[in-house]
């Protein structure tokens, strides 16, 4: 396995389980997509019949569906077969709940590997167990307590944001495993602290879903002007157009851009490592000097002193990166 980095809130550090019955206790009923079960209505004159719920795309993490998936790239596109055929195929093997997942993501973000996962340690201890993170648990967490573990005023701000929607009912777990692609998408971006990337990530690593695109990651995009020897990088609006023909496996196809661009030398993303196979991807700086400039960009928009003074201490807090090996 490669060094993990960057990525590590949709990955699970522990093992995954290898015994079924383990992984489903992992994977509660409550927690499981209901678009597979089969639901019987009550015994009655009007209604006596067994109805089924309306199908959905099933998780990668289901019994044959990368195969599924990578037969499907051969036969749709011919370019990617030697691909395939030379990296070694993904897996989607972590379980664990969205809030927890969510969570994760979070406090992750900008942080190099080691960091990140020392904080969330803490953050677990102080929480009482992984178990135990759920909305209330977080929203008891002062912005102090909080601090003292390593959260930035503003990470807090966006845990509690993401536990009080739960806590109102405007998320769940078991509405976002059951959430198409494009509702999901629209929910999690209104929890500040959670864009686009961190969205496709998570559907992609956590929730296993099979058609998920991320346009705008900067690895996937080379890996497609690799592929198909284009002189420019593709647009995030070309994306969609270009990649039309792996639908409805567009999760894995990516992966395989992943890997792709990664080994021929173009500069790697964060997502690369999510794919979780035997390379190193350094280059967290790229995404962590985006998300600097931003803020550098909005504090002399507004002309705040002290914004930009708090801002650049809590970035100055949370840049603790790893030497590239």
């Amino acid at each position: 396995m490669l060094p993990p980095n960057l990525i590590a809130p949709f990955q699970n550090p522990l093992p995954p389980p290898k015994d079924p019955q383990v992984i489903a206790r992992h994977l509660r009923p409550q927690f499981l997509p209901t678009n597979r079960r089969l639901t019987r209505q009550p015994q009655t004159p009007s209604r006596r019949r067994q109805v089924r719920q309306v199908q959905g795309p099933r998780p990668l993490s289901c019994e044959g569906e990368v195969e599924a998936a990578i037969r499907h790239l051969r036969n749709a596109d011919p370019l990617l077969a030697p691909l395939i055929d030379l990296h070694q195929r993904p897996t989607f093997d972590t379980f664990q709940t969205p809030f927890l997942a969510l969570t994760r993501s979070i406090l992750y973000q900008q942080l190099a590997y080691k960091a990140g996962n020392s904080i969330y340690t803490r953050f677990v201890g102080l929480c009482g167990g992984e178990a135990c993170v759920v909305p209330e648990t977080v929203l008891a967490q002062t912005p102090q307590q909080l601090r003292q573990i390593g959260v930035s005023g503003r990470k807090a701000s966006y845990l509690h944001d993401l536990a009080r929607k739960y806590q109102n009912g405007i998320l769940s777990d078991a509405a976002i495993v059951n959430m198409d692609d494009k509702s999901l998408f629209t929910m999690l971006t209104m929890v500040n602290g959670i864009g686009s990337w961190s969205v496709h990530m998570f559907m992609i690593f956590s929730l296993h879903r099979p058609d998920v695109l991320p346009i705008n990651d900067l690895s996937m995009r080379k890996g497609v002007q690799l592929l198909y020897n284009l002189d420019e990088l593709p647009r995030p609006s070309q994306m969609e157009h270009l990649c039309e023909k792996w639908r409805p496996y567009r999760s894995v196809a990516a992966c395989y851009m992943w890997r792709f661009s990664e080994s021929k030398g173009a500069p790697s993303s964060a997502a690369a490592v999510a794919a979780e196979w035997h390379f190193k991807c350094p280059l967290n700086v790229i995404l962590l000097i985006e998300s600097w400039l931003e803020q550098v960009q909005e504090w002399f928009l507004c002309g705040n002193l002290a914004a930009k003074s708090s801002g650049m201490q809590a970035f100055k807090d949370e840049t603790v990166l790893n030497p590239i090996q």
